[in-house]
């Protein structure tokens, strides 16, 4: 909560009191072809991860495929593994499997404790010999062992051509098109300014294509805007009792 205290020579005060919340947090990056997003916002008592491909670029080899998102959070908290849903379409081949909204929780993992990319946590769809049954996210296995594996769920670009692809490799796997939104639950109040170092992963190896992603605000704070707008009016107020 932040107050603005606004005086006159005429002693008129002025209070302007508004609650404000943090603006989700976008890292973004590309190389090549490859372009990715990860925003971070508090929904409640929860973390939104949603990590998107934003490739306009087809998916051809399995290196085109969004597997894994790598962040630091200072402290390490242990964070609860809440959702996972579809922001896209998920198909094999040229197929529809489902549609938006889709559980895929049982394809996803999470985990804390790591020391990957200067990075403690990481969501991937993928082992890459770090993830396992146990990380997985609430929902039912969709495709191949119970465990993150193979490309099974991986993030197509936004641009990809169900059609298109090698054979032996992303039209044999089931792909979500564009992005997943994750929920996870905080151990206490949480604050955003504390995820850095964030890299994203390619492939179904750590040796796969990977780069870095470049902070930024993905909005303004709401809370701020309003409350400068109150300032403004409540200066203006003060001007005509001048």
């Amino acid at each position: 909560m932040r107050s603005i205290f606004l005086k006159s020579a005429s002693a008129l005060s002025v209070v302007v009191t508004m609650h404000t919340a943090a603006a989700p947090v976008l890292f973004s990056g590309s190389s090549g072809s490859l372009a990715a997003t990860v925003s971070f916002d508090i929904v409640g008592s929860q973390i939104q991860v949603v990590l998107a491909n934003t490739s306009t670029a087809d998916v051809l080899v399995p290196g085109d495929v969004l597997t894994a998102v790598f962040f630091n959070i200072a402290g390490n908290p242990l964070l609860t593994r809440n959702s996972a849903l579809s922001g896209g379409p998920t198909y094999l081949g040229a197929t529809n499997v489902s549609g938006a909204g889709t559980v895929v929780g049982g394809e996803w993992a999470y985990l804390n404790g790591l020391s990957q990319y200067s990075a403690n946590s990481g969501i991937s769809s993928s082992g890459l010999g770090i993830f396992g049954p146990g990380d997985r996210f609430p929902g039912t296995n969709l495709a191949g062992p119970e465990t993150p594996d193979g490309l099974q769920y991986g993030l197509a670009s936004a641009g990809d051509n169900q059609a298109t692809g090698n054979p032996g490799g992303v039209l044999n796997d089931e792909l979500t098109k564009s992005s997943v939104n994750f929920l996870l639950t905080t151990p206490s109040s949480f604050d955003l300014s504390a995820i850095s170092n964030v890299t994203f992963q390619y492939g179904t190896a750590l040796s796969e294509g990977h780069f870095s992603g470049t902070p930024r605000r993905s909005v303004p704070e709401p809370g701020s805007l309003g409350l400068a707008g109150l300032a403004l009016l409540a200066a203006a107020v003060i001007r005509r009792r001048r």
